[in-house]
């Protein structure tokens, strides 16, 4: 367990599993969001050695959140191969709730047969970049939505999938598969200090094409943070408790 995670509780309702990727990984407003609904964090990272559930009878929900290697990289890494073989083998047939954060996304698409690819034009969205909500997404994403990116590579829709949100640069950034299951491409779990951090340990991704520069990142998040946020509570408790309505998010 990463050292800063000893300890993370909640009130007694439950767990959720938090798959993350470094040693620095943090889960953010994401975990904010779901401690203060009484979630305990049981907080993975296979990548140093942490060991993924056998089954998930103890768990009410799983997210899978982004980092820098690819989800092409599991004839590299073995803990790439080892997390597609989970989703695919047990995360998928358990049935609870799944969340896929930027390579989380890119994991699920990939375990469900889709394809993982950089932009044909070398392009990244790093910084906040705009989305748009389908009409099969409506009641989760309003008609744009400025939201925080930090990735090269994009997935294409998984057969069976639902598309909820496209992009001007990378087309697919949400869907659903099933009632449970969904891949974002972008990071709602995003903060101020995660952007100073991840902005500081990444300065060398900012002059590549389609990102903004630092200062930009920071201002964006003071424009679109607050939405972004209000946003997150309203799909966190959809994703946690689907019903056959959910409240319209207003365009």
């Amino acid at each position: 367990m990463l050292e800063w995670a000893k300890g993370v509780k909640g009130t007694a309702m439950g767990q959720i599993l938090m798959v993350v990727h470094q040693e620095t990984s943090n889960p953010g407003l994401v975990g904010e969001k779901l401690r203060s609904r009484g979630y305990r964090l049981d907080i993975r990272c296979p990548a140093l050695g942490d060991a993924l559930p056998t089954h998930l009878d103890d768990h009410d929900g799983v997210v899978v959140f982004g980092g820098p290697m690819s989800a092409n990289d599991d004839d590299t890494l073995p803990f790439i191969r080892a997390e597609l073989t989970w989703i695919e083998a047990v995360a998928l047939p358990a049935g609870v709730p799944y969340l896929g954060i930027c390579l989380g996304a890119q994991l699920l698409a990939r375990a469900l047969g889709a394809t993982v690819t950089p932009h044909p034009d070398d392009l990244r969205e790093i910084g906040y970049y705009p989305l748009h909500g389908t009409a099969d997404g409506h009641a989760l994403f309003p008609a744009t939505l400025q939201v925080y990116h930090w990735h090269g590579e994009g997935f294409d829709l998984p057969t069976g999938a639902v598309a909820l949100a496209t992009g001007d640069t990378f087309a697919n950034q949400a869907f659903r598969y099933g009632d449970r299951a969904y891949g974002l491409q972008f990071h709602p779990e995003i903060t101020a200090a995660l952007i100073d951090e991840w902005t500081t340990r990444g300065a060398d991704q900012l002059p590549l094409p389609g990102a903004q520069p630092r200062s930009q990142q920071l201002q964006g998040h003071e424009s679109y943070g607050p939405a972004v946020e209000q946003w997150l509570d309203i799909f966190l408790h959809q994703w946690l408790h689907p019903e056959p309505w959910v409240q319209r998010v207003s365009a």
